[in-house]
């Protein structure tokens, strides 16, 4: 299937199934203009030979069906259509893909847990590893799952969350790669209506990491909820780009990132693109982005798009700031005898624990504290 492209919107709007159909990036393209290119391993360029490897573990709910199927499985590339190169590089190399299905009017009566563990790769041979993920929860369904990213890999996929009439589905994305780590993935869930979708991104570790999820609605009552949290060190890359495209009357999205960041050239780039079309009659959403700057030498960049297409909106808006810490809240905390140093932990805490505290999984919000704490004692 060759180029698709829609009209009037001037955001996403190139998808391909075909590598050829997408330039390679050089880094002046706005969508690639935050990216160090140099250090994806060359997995935006084609010479990252797919000699990877990347295991996928499945513990799922008993409700849950899990198979493993080859390229030509029916229900692969249904929700989501690749949007730049890297995205169709993976499409185009992966071998083999993991589908997971929650029948209708079921109830999973656990969280289903996917871990995806890099073995060890030769960093400057580039080898690479491609996936691809289809959930898929049929109508009036519920369920949750975990998306645990570890070890050390190269690593480029596609994830379809596919979520039926009146279902509903909660994901959280763990990234805890190992420092050397490369990781470009796409997550897209498609909403049916009265869908509901909430996503948490945590994304801890790794040398470049870039995420973009995206959100897209067939039908109206849909509502998704979009929130992660990062903490960026010394010459990391982290990145993440959002796209919430409203296509269908009276659908909801709220989108909220909140990162912290330290050392010298530690980076975050967020970018948090709505489009709100003609037929996106009263459609309700917010984005907002904060970061934290703990250091000298750390840079946030934060750019949040809104393009309305319709006058008849019933909320829209968006919100970014990147600074240092309040030294109001500081000194309000010295104040009551509480050491500078505590005093710092308390208020990052807080700043991140806000968000932390929607991970409904008790286990992995301890985890991700558990890291936060790790990350602030260095």
């Amino acid at each position: 299937m060759g180029l698709n492209e829609k009209p009037l919107s001037t955001l996403h709007e190139k998808s391909s199934y075909e590598l050829d159909d997408f330039d390679v990036p050089t880094g002046r393209e706005e969508a690639w203009r935050f990216t160090p290119l140099a250090r994806l391993k060359g997995l935006h360029n084609g010479t990252a030979g797919a000699s990877g490897h990347v295991v996928v573990d499945v513990d799922a709910a008993p409700e849950v069906t899990v198979e493993t199927v080859g390229r030509d499985d029916a229900r692969i590339g249904k929700a989501y259509v690749p949007a730049d190169r890297v995205s169709a590089q993976a499409y185009n190399a992966f071998e083999k893909a993991t589908v997971i299905t929650v029948p209708r009017e079921a109830v999973a009566s656990k969280e289903t847990v996917i871990t995806l563990t890099g073995a060890a790769f030769d960093a400057a041979g580039g080898a690479a590893s491609y996936g691809h993920i289809v959930v898929k929860l049929e109508p009036l369904s519920e369920a949750i799952v975990v998306l645990d990213h570890k070890g050390s890999a190269v690593y480029a996929d596609n994830v379809e969350f596919v979520v039926g009439e009146g279902a509903s589905l909660k994901v959280v994305s763990v990234q805890e790669w190992d420092d050397d780590a490369v990781h470009v993935s796409h997550h897209h869930a498609q909403l049916a209506k009265d869908a509901t979708f909430k996503s948490f991104v945590v994304t801890l570790g790794g040398d470049v990491v870039r995420l973009s999820p995206s959100v897209s609605y067939t039908g109206p009552g849909g509502d998704a909820d979009l929130s992660g949290v990062y903490f960026v060190d010394a010459k990391q890359h982290l990145e993440h780009r959002l796209l919430v495209d409203h296509s269908q009357p009276n659908c909801k999205s709220n989108v909220d990132y909140r990162g912290a960041l330290q050392g010298e050239e530690a980076h975050a780039v967020w970018i948090g693109d709505v489009i709100i079309r003609v037929a996106a009659e009263g459609t309700d959403t917010y984005e907002l982005n904060r970061n934290l700057l703990l250091t000298d030498g750390a840079r946030a960049d934060s750019v949040p798009n809104l393009e309305i297409l319709t006058g008849e909106v019933a909320g829209a808006g968006h919100a970014s700031t990147s600074g240092r810490l309040d030294d109001e809240h500081l000194f309000y905390l010295q104040a009551r005898g509480i050491p500078f140093d505590e005093a710092r932990r308390l208020v990052i805490r807080g700043f991140l624990g806000q968000l932390i505290e929607k991970i409904e999984i008790e286990q992995i919000r301890d985890r991700v504290m558990s890291a936060v704490e790790a990350e602030l004692a260095r």
